[in-house]
């Protein structure tokens, strides 16, 4: 056996073999003894070794307890903490926008010219006036997002991708009570005040908003809100007294538009108690008939060609500021027309008292720089400038329509009867008719178009630009200088002789009282340089497309001085409308298959075009009157 701890006994403790004592021998290692591997050593050896005495073996038990083991759970305390969500930069995250197509105005395509300042998608920081006394609205607006990120939290998209400096325009219009947007036509102040308008309802800071305007403008308005805000119920005060007044008083109604002259007429509507709208229970009816409601109030009202309030003792002034409000804004391309007068007028509008005539025009300038923001095309816009589409879509006068009506029924009837005898020639002469209609009442030549352009033309020339306008028609030109005669015209067609061409266009480039070109396609359509002119307005259209964009380019070239405004009138319900809806798909189709370096060709209207017109069959089969 082994010697040290062997095993388990039957006890269960451990046996231990202690080592045998040693046993000693003596050898004599003397010469005479014998060696030691001599065999009776050997055997002498082994034998001691195998008689060598048994070790004596003790077993001891190791008897102790198992150790108790005990769990203690220590469960981890929640931490209060505070997080921060920090959205995607938003120069990583672009404004939505639909398709980008040209004709809108305020909606210029960015990709047709590079606008200084930030970039379409840098942040736009909400630029509050700095008089602001309170330390929480200080930080409120601090605090706030980029205007792109607001937007886009909101949902806003936009059909066509605004230039850096429109969004500039809203985040200055947006944390202020009253403001002066004065930014130079054709850079989009419509587009800026909509999208505020649209923003501030959104974020639920107004509920009612009020805008004023000239009436030739009222459709335009009304269309670019359906562009820019869609989502957005417009109301249109017009009618008679008993209609405006329950227009007036129609509840839940976000915008309403109103023309100065309907204003001043429901005068008293702002200043008398009116009675609530009833409800549908006649005892809550009869409830409300027992109150009353104070004059009309609106959380904004806004004010479009803002100089007509320029003389603070006119009427329409003091109607106008009579209005009950709690924001007000004016929107004018011409501040100061004649003098400084006309600035403290719209500021009487704005902030009574807050500016005085006295006033050196230096000190008036610093005093009203945080609420007044003006920018013009050639500081906002680098390289070519782009060519800025305005469709200036109008509703025919009264007259007008009467006489339209007439002359379109008459003639579908007589085409009708004609049957197969009819063709193209006679189609034509009809179309002819009904556009020369659409420029003025042969009966009483009114025009809505030259209200229209009136209204442009004044603020082209109080700030010296010039124009050139465009029609097909000789007649409708010299129409047109008789009554534009205040801004200097000039005639440029067919009439005028060859020698003489050169002499009217020295004329309009040299002299500074002359501010408008009446052209007509045909003669001003090509080889000409224009580059002086930054307005170009198609009176009327014209059949094909590409010879309206060479009549434009005449104006936009190398060496424009400044963006060219193009404003295309258009009459809504009328053939206008028509042939437009048929030349833009044209439009369309030709830069969708010929997107590169490629002339158009057969742009025009067909036969089949021009038959559908007026929803007849073209003479290989019976012609149908229109149903």
């Amino acid at each position: 056996m082994s010697t040290g701890f062997h095993a388990y006994d039957a006890d269960g403790g451990l046996s231990w073999q202690p080592p045998p004592l040693p046993q000693a021998t003596s050898v004599d290692f003397a010469a005479d003894a014998l060696a030691p591997w001599a065999p009776e050593v050997t055997a002498q050896w082994n034998h001691q070794l195998a008689n060598a005495p048994l070790p004596e073996t003790h077993s001891i038990r190791f008897d102790t307890a198992r150790p108790r083991a005990i769990s203690i759970p220590i469960q981890s305390s929640d931490i209060r903490v505070r997080s921060f969500v920090f959205d995607v930069p938003v120069q990583l995250k672009p404004i939505n926008t639909g398709p980008q197509e040209p004709g809108v105005a305020g909606g210029p395509s960015l990709s047709s010219a590079t606008a200084t300042g930030a970039t379409a998608t840098g942040a736009t920081r909400i630029k509050p006036p700095s008089d602001i006394i309170k330390l929480g609205d200080r930080l409120e607006y601090l605090l706030q997002p980029p205007l792109q990120t607001l937007l886009s939290e909101r949902s806003m998209t936009f059909p066509f991708h605004p230039f850096p400096y429109q969004f500039e325009g809203v985040a200055f219009l947006y944390p202020r009570h009253a403001a002066v947007l004065a930014d130079e036509m054709g850079l989009g102040k419509t587009m800026q005040a909509i999208t505020t308008i649209r923003l501030l309802l959104r974020c639920g800071e107004v509920r009612s908003v009020l805008l004023i305007c000239p009436k030739p403008l009222v459709t335009n308005w009304r269309r670019e809100f359906n562009v820019w805000a869609p989502e957005i119920p417009v109301t249109i005060v017009e009618g008679d007294q008993a209609k405006r007044r329950w227009q007036w008083q129609l509840p839940d109604v976000p915008v309403r538009i109103a023309n100065y002259e309907l204003v001043c007429r429901d005068r008293e509507l702002f200043d008398r108690p009116l009675r609530l709208v009833g409800g549908d229970d006649q005892e809550e009816c009869q409830q409300q008939e027992s109150q009353e409601q104070g004059p009309l109030r609106f959380d904004l009202v806004v004010l479009d060609e803002a100089q007509r309030i320029k003389n603070r003792l006119s009427s329409t002034s003091q109607i106008v500021r009579s209005i009950s409000r709690s924001r007000n804004w004016a929107l004018t391309g011409t501040p100061v027309e004649n003098s400084p007068e006309d600035l403290v007028g719209i500021f009487e509008f704005l902030s009574p008292g807050f500016l005085s005539s006295d006033m050196k025009p230096r000190r008036m300038g610093r005093t009203v720089s945080d609420y007044v923001l003006r920018r013009t095309k050639d500081l906002v816009l680098t390289d070519l400038p782009p060519k800025l589409f305005r469709d200036a879509e109008m509703e025919l006068s009264p007259e007008q329509r009467e006489s339209y009506r007439l002359a379109e029924d008459d003639g579908v009837v007589r085409l009708t009867e004609m049957g197969d005898a009819a063709t193209i020639q006679h189609v034509f002469e009809l179309v002819l008719r009904l556009k020369q209609i659409c420029n003025f009442d042969p009966a009483t030549g009114v025009s809505a178009k030259l209200e229209r352009l009136e209204a442009d033309l004044e603020e082209i020339a109080r700030s010296g630009r010039k124009a050139i306008v465009f029609s097909q028609w000789v007649c409708s030109l010299k129409r047109l200088a008789k009554t534009l005669g205040r801004f200097g015209p000039l005639e440029y067609h067919g009439q005028i002789p060859s020698k003489r061409r050169d002499d009217v266009i020295a004329r309009f480039r040299d002299d500074p009282n002359s501010h408008v070109l009446l052209m007509s396609y045909g003669a001003g359509s090509v080889g000409l340089n224009l580059q002086f002119t930054n307005y170009v307005f198609l009176f009327d259209r014209w059949w094909n497309p590409a010879v309206e964009d060479q009549a434009i380019n005449r104006a936009h070239r190398i060496g424009v001085d400044g963006p060219v405004t193009v404003t295309r009138f258009l009459m809504l319900e009328t053939i206008e409308e028509r042939i437009n809806l048929i030349l833009e798909e044209k439009r369309e189709l030709f830069d969708t298959i010929f997107s590169e370096g490629h002339n158009p060709r057969k742009m025009g209207l067909t036969q089949d075009e021009i038959f559908g017109l007026f929803q007849l069959k073209t003479p290989k089969g019976p012609i149908d009157a229109a149903a």
